[in-house]
């Protein structure tokens, strides 16, 4: 089963001129950026459409230090590069999560959604304690 969702983008793949993909999350209820997964390879439209909506990461981004797998399973990580947590995205994706909530599969970018925030994008539910 197929739904869209709103999501942050945090980091991409290749450059800011040049994205591959999109590495998406949202904000949990202490506001923190949780990674909840990554996007297909991206067209070059789309790239090019998304290299001016872009911002390069400041000193403090919440995915500093991190690395990001590059498959389910993998040992390999990907070389990101990370962005301001500003533009939201409108992605497809599969119902299908791993235990931690992740996306199993890579989403399917939509449209850019700059008329949005990320205070849009439904919060990261916290586990019940």
């Amino acid at each position: 089963m197929k739904r869209r969702r709103r999501r942050i983008v945090g980091a991409v793949t290749g450059s800011l001129a040049a994205s591959r993909s999109l590495l998406l999350g949202r904000y949990d209820d202490h506001g923190r950026l949780q990674y909840t997964g990554r996007t297909t390879t991206l067209t070059r439209t789309a790239s090019s459409t998304l290299a001016g909506l872009l911002t390069p990461a400041r000193r403090d981004h919440p995915w500093t230090g991190w690395s990001f797998s590059a498959g389910w399973g993998s040992r390999e990580t990907l070389n990101v590069t990370l962005v301001e947590p500003e533009l939201v995205v409108e992605v497809g994706i599969d119902v299908a999560r791993n235990a931690s909530g992740r996306w199993r599969h890579p989403a399917r970018l939509h449209r850019a959604r700059p008329d949005l925030s990320p205070a849009d994008v439904p919060r990261w539910p916290t586990p019940p304690h």
